[in-house]
């Protein structure tokens, strides 16, 4: 423990850890629907819409549990919040692959959605309210980290699960088709995830808002030290000083103006443009994707893995830039290497033809470019909207209305997230690939003029000096 003036790193680093924990089941959980796609399908006998629909399900539950989440937060507790998302991270991966129908399969995808829309509200909101302005940045980049990490181990069990029952996902293993064994491995770290919650503080934000100083002192001093402590504790208590301390929902409207607060839309915003740039396809949609341009299940599958791996690389540079460069430069060169990016993906497609049985075929050179420019994209995503929209949800909203900031924002996200997912299946087999990608380089393109005109820096700013 450290005492004095001493920050305690190892403690702030090993607490940040544990929440980014619900950041990797995040990434497991909306990762590992992508290969069970065709599984699903059969087991449940179910059309385009359909299949979407249970694909999308999740992410109902998403949109729901993250704005509850940031209330709840307010009233119970940030780590408490986490604690239950974790018992529904293990109710939903042993009931999703239970399931045996559509209905029911929905109702335990929705309840880990509750979860994953938690996780991914609670997770960076607790690692900014427990780590230094100076390093904060790099802290909360773990949890994209973490989430890439969740997707990348969900695509590589599925490939390992699938070769172990014999190179297809409806093959059975052990008395059970491969795609349920899918699901159930998320038991694990979801349980890892319950039983590490018990043993890390609670916020000391949250603390304070609910006038139990002493405990929030306590917390503080085991971060920062006693001189640092004392000082930190006066600091939040003074930004919630000039208000009342019990956060209410419409603390988002200006008193001044009777308006939704600007720093609320840019929230909406970027949580919005993160989803319309069209990630979610590539993770969701990524075996059925690369099967319709060519490559074989199997295949497809190994496709998944590789770019889980560049995309953690790519992790890997946003948090060594977002401390150094800010958070702003990130999101519009993102934006722009997206749209071009996006653009070459919809003009390899555009060149390709329809087989006999409906599915598109690309020349060798037109499927290279494909790929390279595929996985370029999700390179560029992930060093720059993927972490970085988390990381200023965390931090940007002023002490007050942060919880109720991250509600709506985080609806915003999951409902946009919803959006693109369930609207896929049908761009496919409407207006086909190249249409669907090149809506969302148009939006990635959007997104650059986004970030220049109304996102503001927050790189170096404590969480008290956040104004909205």
């Amino acid at each position: 423990m450290s005492t004095g003036t001493g920050e305690n790193t190892r403690l702030i680093v090993m607490v940040s850890i544990v929440a980014t924990i619900g950041g990797f089941l995040f990434g497991f959980d909306s990762g590992v629907i992508n290969g069970t796609v065709d599984g699903l399908q059969r087991a449940f006998d179910s059309d385009s819409v359909g299949t979407g629909f249970n694909v999308a399900s999740m992410l109902l539950g998403c949109a729901v549990g993250a704005y509850f989440a940031g209330r709840l937060a307010d009233h119970y507790g940030r780590r408490n919040v986490l604690i239950v998302a974790a018992v529904f991270f293990l109710v939903s991966a042993w009931g999703s692959g239970i399931a045996t129908g559509s209905l029911e399969f929905v109702l335990y995808r929705v309840l880990g959605g509750l979860a994953v829309g938690a996780a991914s509200v609670m997770s960076p909101a607790y690692i900014s309210e427990v780590s230094a302005a100076h390093y904060r940045g790099r802290l909360a980049t773990v949890q994209q980290i973490a989430i890439i990490g969740g997707l990348f181990a969900a695509f590589l069990s599925n490939y390992l699960l699938a070769k172990v029952a014999g190179s297809s996902i409806t093959e059975w293993w052990l008395g059970h088709e491969a795609w349920r064994w899918m699901f159930w491995v998320e038991i694990v770290p979801a349980t890892l995830f319950l039983v590490a919650l018990l043993f890390i503080p609670e916020s000391p934000r949250y603390l304070v808002v609910k006038g139990r100083k002493e405990r929030a002192l306590s917390v503080l001093t085991r971060l920062y030290g006693s001189d640092a402590g004392a000082r930190k504790l006066a600091e939040i208590d003074a930004s919630l000083a000039a208000d009342h301390h019990r956060p209410r929902l419409s603390d988002l409207i200006s008193k001044a103006t009777g308006k939704i607060r600007p720093i609320v839309w840019v929230g909406v915003g970027l949580a919005t443009f993160q989803q319309l740039v069209g990630i979610n396809v590539v993770f969701y949609y990524g075996a059925v994707l690369w099967q319709a341009v060519g490559f074989s299940e199997s295949d497809a599958l190994l496709i998944n893995v590789i770019s889980g791996a560049l995309s953690i690389g790519a992790c890997i540079v946003s948090m060594l830039l977002v401390d150094r460069i800010g958070r702003k430069p990130l999101l519009w060169v993102g934006s722009a290497g997206m749209a071009v990016t996006l653009g070459l993906v919809a003009f390899a497609f555009s060149t390709g033809n329809l087989d006999a049985a409906g599915k598109l075929q690309l020349s060798n050179d037109m499927g290279v470019l494909a790929l390279v420019a595929a996985n370029l994209y999700v390179i560029f995503f992930n060093a720059s909207w993927g972490p970085v929209m988390w990381v200023m949800l965390g931090e940007m909203f002023p002490n007050q209305i942060r919880g109720s900031g991250l509600a709506v924002a985080g609806l915003a996200q999951w409902g946009s997230n919803f959006l693109i997912t369930w609207t896929f299946p049908m761009l496919l087999t409407g207006i086909g690939l190249a249409a669907a990608y090149g809506l969302y380089a148009v939006a990635a393109a959007i997104s650059v003029f986004f970030v220049l005109k109304y996102v503001h820096e927050t790189k170096g700013r404590e969480l008290e000096q956040m104004e909205g």
